[in-house]
């Protein structure tokens, strides 16, 4: 079974656009990129996929130096499938174990323009690290994360609820039986996450322990795979890093965390290699004195995320049965869960052609600390966002953010249904995409 993704009008629309580049979809390893490519070939007649990792003799067709019309002649022999542009889709896998199918690209763009090429891989930004304009302006890249709450709800066929979710705003909350059936969905799929998997199990089966498994093979292949970023660094230091990470998840993170064996250039190579592989997100601190947030960063100051909240409560160890029955959860792990969920929406939720960054503000003056969760750019306005694991807490940093910076509009996100206090949007966490569909 299929679980739909955003992502496949995306992909639909490149499909029947006049003109089009190669598409590079990119993204950590089992979010699902081949699964969507292949669901998209029921609109081509012929479909050719090319794995270079099941069939590394494939890389050899583009080490010959051959033209782009060539090389879709040589696949269709060896396929026994026609390439015909308008008609098939050529589909690229692994395209990180062959540079020169990458470089190949740029040809097909340039050669045979009507023809319709999408590639992928899991390890895909280390390769792209050596070719650093392999095809500026003549490939497109779209961005792939694991599903989102919306693409969850839909998973699991709960399309009555999406909808009231999708028509509820700060003027029209939505009613109380609904809202608290929203938040018991939500605290399920920080469990699950969003790796498609997990997600396929759970929507079949409505086993969590059986998801758990999962989440624990998935986990397993994840370090496993480590073995792959960099021959020079080691799979243990890049576990060391990557747990610690996890146990700093949402807070700035400190190089002198318990039981480190690296300096602190190890750690921040280390560091750069997850990110590549896109395990973890930064959320960067940013002065946000004006647009774009990214002019006026402070690079000493930096949180990360793990890329899913399944994986991070794997992890992390925590107690699933506890976080489902508590009905405040500001004690448990110390409410960074809820801050990771909102940071992985926000990313989620912006185009799938952009690479999103996020920042964040703190201010640390004598007796007088503060810090913004979240600062974003919605509607061409900075907008600070503070995150409220519970339904109480005092909002003094969020306050003091709109009144140095001179700003009307700030948000809370929590269990709280939608509503508002003075300056201060409130928006429950399991609708955070609605801030950035307002843009």
């Amino acid at each position: 079974m299929y679980i739909n993704r955003t992502i496949d009008k995306e992909l639909l629309s490149w499909k029947l656009a006049d003109k089009r580049k190669p598409l590079l979809i990119r993204g950590a390893r089992q979010v699902g990129k081949t699964s969507s490519i292949k669901n998209l070939k029921q609109h081509f007649t012929f479909f050719v996929e090319i794995n270079f990792d099941e069939n590394p003799s494939f890389s050899r067709i583009f080490e010959m130096g051959l033209s782009a019309e060539e090389v879709c002649e040589q696949l269709s022999v060896l396929t026994n499938t026609p390439i015909e542009a308008g008609r098939t889709l050529l589909f690229l896998d692994e395209i990180q174990n062959c540079i020169p199918a990458i470089n190949m690209l740029r040809f097909f763009y340039e050669k045979m323009p009507e023809l319709h090429v999408i590639a992928a891989g899991s390890l895909l930004e280390f390769a792209l690290a050596e070719l650093p304009s392999f095809g500026v302006g003549r490939v497109r890249s779209m961005f792939m994360y694991p599903l989102s709450f919306r693409e969850f709800l839909e998973a699991l066929g709960e399309h009555l609820i999406l909808e009231q979710l999708n028509k509820a705003s700060i003027s029209k909350p939505l009613s109380e039986p609904v809202h608290h059936k929203l938040i018991r969905f939500y605290k399920l799929f920080t469990i699950i996450g969003g790796m498609p998997e997990a997600v396929f199990i759970y929507s079949t089966k409505k086993d969590l322990l059986e998801v758990q498994r999962v989440l624990n093979d998935l986990l397993i292949s994840i370090q496993v795979d480590f073995t792959k970023y960099k021959r020079r660094i080691s799979s243990d230091r890049l576990l060391e890093v990557f747990n610690a990470v996890a146990q700093q998840t949402a807070t700035k993170f400190k190089f002198t965390y318990p039981n480190a064996t690296l300096n602190n250039a190890q750690i921040k190579e280390t560091i750069e290699l997850l990110k590549m592989a896109g395990l973890i997100y930064s959320v960067t601190h940013s002065s946000a004195n004006g647009i774009p947030l990214g002019a006026e960063i402070n690079s000493k100051k930096i949180k990360y995320l793990i890329f899913d909240t399944g994986i991070y409560q794997r992890i992390m160890g925590l107690n699933i049965s506890d976080f489902l029955l508590q009905e405040d959860f500001d004690t448990i792990n110390k409410g960074y869960l809820a801050e990771l969920f909102v940071g992985l929406e926000l990313i989620k939720s912006e185009s799938s052609y952009q690479k999103t960054e996020l920042f964040y503000w703190q201010r640390d003056a004598k007796n007088s600390q503060a810090e913004v969760d979240f600062v974003c750019q919605i509607n061409n306005t900075i907008s600070p966002i503070e995150v409220k694991s519970g339904t109480k807490g005092s909002m003094q940093s969020l306050y003091l953010f709109l009144s140095e910076k001179k700003l009307k509009l700030g948000y809370r996100i929590s269990l709280e249904n939608f509503s508002a206090i003075k300056s201060v949007n409130i928006i429950p966490i399991y609708a955070t995409h609605t801030l950035i569909k307002a843009n």
